[in-house]
């Protein structure tokens, strides 16, 4: 059986990981800038992730929601207390797609509407509705096309307020720091309004901060930048550091009854186990400052080097956009530096190191990045 050939993939087999670095199986030591899709929050391989999830493991793996797992509840606590939402209820999923995918259900449910409003260069996952609701047609297969799902331009409140208008919609969905569509950063403005927007038109605001969120822009979530409260966020991929895990955030007033949700394998012990030993981390080791204080001066550096058009973002969540393709630039990152670094679209490099990356590492990458557009 071959594998079903869908990713462009490397020519790189890592085999090991420690902190920001990865090694192949070569034995060649690479400064990895992306973080396998800005999941690795903690860093490989760190000590407290690997002795929390032996001693769970070593105890119960694995029992599905028909049991009460204690772990769930110490999770749904430090995850308030550390993200600045204690009053909200935690629903546990798998993934992001599956986050969002529950949110704008719910959404539906709450509110007994069928539509729901995206923005242009969003990207929200590859479940139904999730897929829907991103702008992407080549993700979309002909079974997930609905008019449910309307798409417009990014940070325009007028048009955001027409489709309210009409009374139709169930919910909103906005990216803390758009990612796989280039790293835009909502204005403060734009987020504000919506809020109000959604307050005045009876419809839930849903906050998908999957990949900006734990930290990520120098924050714990993105939109606290901003004044506004969600209804409903979505989180995903830095919540685990590699154990697939995914959360809803539920506004208080929002009252669930048994059967609205479900899942097999969310919220399992090594998921809580995985969860909550990167909390521990990161209030440990102030990562979420400071990834804002590498990521303040990243930014900084980077406008100061020659051939880049434009550089986005916040905290360790940052896009640099060139007038020409990035694939070479990114190619002898790779090969002559042994720097991982992404890409969003054709012209932008998108970095998302994990939160444990330190000022000297930040300059080996700005030294290279130099030598390599020069």
């Amino acid at each position: 059986m071959n594998l079903f050939d869908v990713y462009p993939l490397l020519d790189i087999t890592p085999v090991k990981g420690e902190g920001c670095y990865m090694w192949d199986k070569n034995g060649t030591k690479y400064l990895d800038l992306y973080g396998g899709h800005a999941v690795i929050s903690v860093g490989h391989s760190h000590p407290h992730y690997i002795k929390r999830l032996t001693t769970q493991l070593n105890q119960i793996g694995f029992y599905s929601n028909s049991v009460q797992v204690p772990q769930q509840q110490e999770l749904a606590e430090k995850l308030g207390q550390v993200s600045g939402y204690p009053d909200y209820q935690l629903f546990l999923v798998n993934s992001g797609a599956e986050a969002n995918e529950n949110a704008l259900k719910l959404a539906s449910f709450v509110t007994g509407r069928k539509k729901m409003v995206a923005f242009k260069k969003g990207f929200h996952g590859r479940t139904s509705a999730a897929v829907a609701v991103t702008d992407n047609p080549k993700i979309v297969a002909p079974v997930n096309e609905t008019p449910n799902a309307i798409i417009i331009p990014f940070n325009d409140l007028a048009l955001l307020e027409e489709q309210l208008k009409t009374n139709e919609i169930g919910g909103v969905i906005i990216e803390g720091i758009q990612g796989v569509g280039g790293i835009h950063v909502p204005d403060p403005e734009f987020l504000n309004g919506a809020e109000k927007l959604c307050k005045q038109y009876g419809t839930l605001l849903i906050l998908d901060e999957i990949q900006s969120g734990y930290g990520r822009s120098g924050k714990f979530f993105a939109h606290q930048y901003s004044a506004v409260k969600p209804d409903l966020i979505t989180v995903a991929k830095g919540m685990g550091n590699g154990f697939p895990v995914g959360a809803l955030l539920i506004a208080p007033e929002i009252k669930p009854w048994h059967g609205m949700l479900g899942t097999t394998f969310g919220g399992n012990y090594l998921a809580c186990a995985a969860s909550l030993a990167v909390l521990e981390i990161m209030e440990d080791e102030k990562l979420v400052e400071n990834a804002a204080k590498i990521g303040d001066y990243l930014i900084s550096k980077l406008k100061n080097i020659p051939g880049i058009k434009e550089v986005r973002g916040l905290g360790l969540m940052i896009g640099l956009e060139f007038d020409q393709q990035i694939n070479d630039i990114r190619h002898v990152l790779l090969k002559k530096h042994h720097i991982f670094t992404g890409v969003s679209g054709a012209n932008t490099i998108r970095l998302l190191s994990p939160l444990t990356l330190s000022q000297e590492q930040a300059d080996v990458f700005l030294e290279a990045l130099a030598a390599t557009v020069q």
